[in-house]
C-alpha cells in the first residue's frame, strides 16, 4: 500500500516558524518518524512539500493510480482552496486533512476547511503526533474499505 504524504505552502519553516505555536520538530523530522511508522504499519510513504497551490494540484494529479491515499497537511490552502479539493476527489483518492495546531481555536478564517467534507478524517491541534494518527487512520481504513470489497 503506498501512502502520499504531502504538505502546503510555509510547512517546509516547521521547527523554526513560530515554534511556540508549530512546535521544533522539522518536517524532515516528521518525515522520518512517518517512514519509521508506515514500516510498522507495512505501507510505503512518500513525502513531497509545496509552497503554490497549483504545485500541489499537480502532485496530486500524478498520485493517480500511483498511491492509495494521502495524509495531507495543506496549511493555509486548507481554508481556501477548491483545486485541491477538486484535484483529491478528481483522482478519487481517500485523504486525511492534517493541522498541527487547533485551527478552532484559531482566527476565525482558519476555522473553516474547504477539504474536511471531502476527507475521511481530520486530525488537529495535537502537534506533529497528528501526521502519525492521520496515517494510521487512514491505513486502517483503507484496510477495512479493502475487506469490504472482497467479501
Amino acid at each position: 500500500m503506498r501512502i502520499a504524504l504531502l504538505n502546503g505552502p510555509n510547512l517546509n519553516l516547521l521547527g523554526t516558524r513560530e515554534p511556540a505555536l508549530y512546535g521544533r520538530d522539522t518536517l524532515a523530522d516528521v518525515e522520518a518518524h512517518l517512514q519509521r511508522v508506515a514500516s510498522e504499519l507495512d505501507v510505503e510513504v512518500t513525502a513531497a512539500q509545496r509552497n503554490g497551490e497549483g504545485e500541489l494540484v499537480d502532485l496530486i494529479h500524478a498520485l493517480r493510480g500511483d498511491a492509495h491515499g494521502v495524509v495531507l497537511n495543506a496549511g493555509a490552502y486548507s481554508h481556501t482552496s477548491l483545486a485541491i479539493r477538486d484535484a483529491l476527489t478528481g483522482v478519487a483518492l481517500p485523504f486525511v486533512e492534517v493541522h498541527v495546531t487547533n485551527v478552532y481555536a484559531r482566527e476565525p478564517e482558519r476555522r473553516h476547511s474547504m477539504l474536511a467534507s471531502a476527507a475521511v478524517g481530520v486530525v488537529c491541534g495535537l502537534g506533529v503526533m497528528g501526521y502519525e494518527l492521520a496515517l494510521r487512520g487512514l491505513v486502517a481504513h483503507l484496510r477495512a474499505r479493502e475487506v469490504a470489497s472482497r467479501g
